[in-house]
C-alpha cells in the first residue's frame, strides 16, 4: 500500500513511522519544512516526497495540516489524486473541512472521509512523534453518507496498521459538539485557570490535581485560535453551561449555604459517577 502523508508534525509523524514500520507500505510525505522532511528520512519514516507526479500512486492520503490548509492542499492537489483513492483529513474539527473537502472529492472522484485520531502528546511536531501514538486509540470517522458501510470498511482496512482500538462513526455535526466538551473546554478551562496571580507560587502546594487540571493549558496558540473560531459554536455553548455551574457555587459561598454548596458538590460527583459507571454505596 502507497500512503501519502501531508504535514510531518506529531499527527502526521507518527502515522509516517507507524506505517513505515512495516516493509509492505510504501509513505510519501509533503512537509513545508525541508528539515523535517529529512529527518524523517533519516528516521527511515519515509521513502520519498508527496507531489503532484507520484500523488496518482496512493491508495490513501492523509491530510494533517490545519484545517484551512488542508482544504487550499486538497483544493491544488486533486486534480491530480486517483479515483480509487481515500483521503482522510485529520484536524481536530469537522464542520469546515467536510463541508469544503466532499464536493472536491466529488468533483474529482475518489472518496473523502473526516477524521480525528484521539491520541495526541503534550509536546508537538515530528520531533515527538511514535509510531506506537495511536496504538489502542479511538479514531473518529466522519463519512459523507453513515449509510456507505464500504466506503467506512474500506477506511478501517486502510488504517488497520494503525492498530487503533476503536472507531467511531458520526456526522460532523455530532463530532464537533462532543469535541467541544471532550477536548476544547478542557483546553479553554485549563488555559484560563492558570492565570490567576496565585498560580505563580503553586510551588510546594501543588500536587495531582494541579498538575491534571493544567496540563494542557500550554498548547499551541496558533492551531486552538483557528479550532476554537471554527467550533464557536457548540464551545460557547458549553462555556454557557460551565459559567452558568460556576456562578452556583460562587452564589452558594458567598451567601455561606452550606445546604446548596453540599448539593451542587453532591450532584457533581454523582455526574461523573454515572459517566464512569460507578455504582456509589
Amino acid at each position: 500500500m502507497t500512503i501519502g502523508i501531508v504535514g510531518l508534525g506529531l499527527i502526521g509523524g507518527s502515522f509516517a513511522k507507524a506505517y513505515s514500520d512495516n516493509d509492505e507500505h510504501k509513505v510519501l510525505a509533503y512537509n513545508r519544512s525541508k528539515e523535517v522532511i529529512q529527518a524523517a528520512y533519516n528516521d527511515k519514516a519515509i521513502d520519498g516526497e508527496l507531489n503532484e507526479g507520484n500523488i496518482k500512486d496512493c491508495d490513501l492520503i492523509l491530510l494533517c495540516l490545519y484545517p484551512q490548509l488542508c482544504i487550499d492542499y486538497l483544493t491544488k492537489m486533486a486534480p491530480y489524486i486517483c479515483k480509487d483513492a481515500m483521503v482522510i483529513d485529520c484536524c481536530g474539527t469537522k464542520e469546515l473541512i467536510c463541508q469544503s473537502c466532499y464536493p472536491i472529492a466529488k468533483q474529482y472522484g475518489f472518496t473523502f472521509i473526516g477524521g480525528h485520531p484521539m491520541a495526541g502528546r503534550h509536546f508537538s511536531g515530528y520531533a515527538y512523534s511514535t509510531k506506537t501514538m495511536y496504538n489502542g486509540a479511538s479514531m473518529v470517522l466522519v463519512p459523507e453518507d453513515l449509510n456507505d458501510t464500504k466506503s467506512i470498511e474500506r477506511a478501517k482496512k486502510l488504517l488497520s496498521p494503525i492498530h487503533f482500538g476503536k472507531f467511531t462513526i458520526c456526522d460532523y455535526d455530532r463530532h464537533d459538539a462532543m469535541i467541544a466538551f471532550t477536548s476544547q473546554m478542557a483546553h479553554v478551562v485549563s488555559n484560563a485557570y492558570v492565570k490567576s496571580p496565585t498560580a505563580k507560587n503553586h510551588d510546594g502546594f501543588s500536587a495531582g490535581s494541579y498538575k491534571d487540571l493544567t496540563r494542557v493549558a500550554w498548547l499551541n496558540e496558533t492551531m486552538w485560535t483557528e479550532l476554537f473560531l471554527e467550533n464557536k459554536k457548540h464551545l460557547i455553548k458549553e462555556l454557557d453551561y460551565f459559567i452558568t455551574a460556576l456562578q452556583e457555587y460562587k452564589t452558594a459561598m458567598e451567601n455561606d449555604d452550606a445546604e446548596t454548596l453540599k448539593k451542587l458538590l453532591a450532584d457533581g460527583k454523582h455526574c461523573k459517577e454515572e459517566i464512569d459507571g460507578i455504582t456509589g454505596e
